[in-house]
Parts: C-alpha cells; structure tokens; sequence
C-alpha cells in the first residue's frame, strides 16, 4: 500500500528535506507541494499532511486537515503542553483522524532528552542552552521547550529546579521551572547542551546535528506511523519505545548544594 504525502512548508529547509527523502521510497508518494502561496485545499488528495511550516500557522493548517479527515504529522515547533490540550479537544469530535506532534525528527536528539529526563531526578540545578543556524524564527526550540516539560513531569513529585535571580531576563526563559537559554549562530545546524549541577560535580548531556541527514530516519519512521495513527502521539520516542520516566524514582536529590532550596 502506498501512502499519499502532501507536505505543507515544502519550499523551507525541512521541507526540501523531507520532499526529497519522500521521493525515494516506494511506499510513499508525494502527491503535493504547498507553500506560502498555496491553497490548503490542495491538500486534500492525500493520506497524510507533513506540516513544517511556522509557529504562527502551524495550528490553522493541523485543524484544516483535522476537519478534512486527514491525519497530519507535525514538525513544526511551538507545540506547547498548552496547544497539546486544545488539539486534543478538536481531535475527541474527529475520532477518524491521528496527529503526529514531532518536535525533532532526529533520533540522537530524542535519545539524549529521553537520558536528561533520567538524569533530572538526581540534580536540582538544571539549565538548558540550545543552539540553532540564525534564520529560526522562533524560540525556544521546539526541542528545548519538549526536554524542559519532560523534565518537569519527571519531576513533578521532587518540586522545582533550583533557579536563582529568575528576575534577571539574561537568566532565559523559564519553560517547566527550567531556565533555557536560546542562541542563534551562523554556521551551527542545531545543537542542545543540558547542564546538571550538583554538590562538588556537573553533568552535561549534548546533542549536536551536523547534517540535516540526521532527520531522514526520524521523518520516515513518523509518516509510516502518522499514515495509520488515531488520536494525538507526541513525540518521536513514542515511536521508538521510549516511555516516559517514573516522577519520583530517585531515592534521595542532592539537597547540599549551595543553592538548594
């Protein structure tokens, strides 16, 4: 069976990505290429629409094919916990339909947030700083917002992170208690460093992408996945088996730091 592919965003960096790897497989097809220009009813003769679009549109073009009766694999950032809530109350009135929410299609990637959840119940000073090329339009990351909640929820029955001076704006931007830091550079694909400090030690776990061909596998593995999905799946480690962590499963956090609470 072949599945038909419209992907929405086709003109931007992930789009001709993800076109190009569509192209060569044969269970794939891609039946549309929509841009800014385009009609979003060109859409419609597909099985599933790749949004990689912008924050700004993302969720327009997701209720569109939502309401066509489309499944949609979302790779587009700013798919907050927040957004999530609301598209799971369009998704509870079309039963029919199944939405992919991927924030990073990179398998490394998912690894190394999967292992800064793991790591967060043992640290109370935990800040992440990503780094991306200069012409991302938003911040934080995608990733960096999905790793921070993550951490949160893994989390949530050991309190908050230790931040101190949150009321100094180059201190970043709090997403589940967790200070992120964002920097956009020439010459830098994507790169996340999480930092964990503890009594007398510090912990860093780093994900560096240094060829968007990292993305094929992860972009694969998620249309054949979106073309059969019903209800919402976040994020690629779903698809790779990778449950969430257990809150609470640390027997003791460090409490010694000079900056505990």
């Amino acid at each position: 069976m072949v599945t038909r592919v419209a992907v929405v965003g086709a003109s931007g960096r992930l789009g001709s990505l993800a076109c190009s790897v569509i192209e060569q497989q044969s269970d794939l097809a891609l039946v549309a290429q929509l841009d800014s220009r385009s009609d979003l009813g060109e859409m419609l003769g597909a099985d599933v629409v790749l949004d990689v679009t912008a924050p700004g549109v993302s969720a327009t073009i997701v209720d569109h094919a939502v309401r066509a009766g489309l499944n949609v694999l979302v790779g587009t950032s700013g798919w907050s916990d927040e957004r999530l809530r609301t598209l799971r109350t369009l998704l509870a009135s079309h039963p029919e339909s199944g939405v992919v929410v991927v924030p990073n299609f990179s398998i490394g990637s998912v690894v190394a947030t999967h292992l800064s959840t793991i790591a967060a119940q043992w640290f109370e000073s935990i800040e992440i700083v990503e780094t991306h090329h200069a012409a991302k339009v938003d911040s934080p990351s995608g990733t960096a917002v999905r790793t921070a909640e993550l951490i949160g929820k893994a989390r949530a029955d050991l309190g908050p992170v230790v931040a101190p001076h949150t009321d100094q704006r180059a201190r970043g931007q709090q997403v589940a208690s967790v200070p992120v830091h964002s920097l956009r550079l020439q010459g830098v694909i994507a790169r996340q460093d999480v930092h964990f400090g503890g009594t007398g030690e510090t912990v860093t776990i780093t994900h560096e992408t240094f060829s968007a061909s990292s993305y094929e596998a992860g972009i694969l593995l998620s249309l054949r996945a979106a073309a059969t999905a019903t209800g919402l799946t976040v994020g690629l480690d779903a698809l790779l088996g990778l449950g969430p962590v257990a809150p609470g499963t640390a027997d003791g956090v460090d409490s010694d730091s000079d900056d505990a609470a």
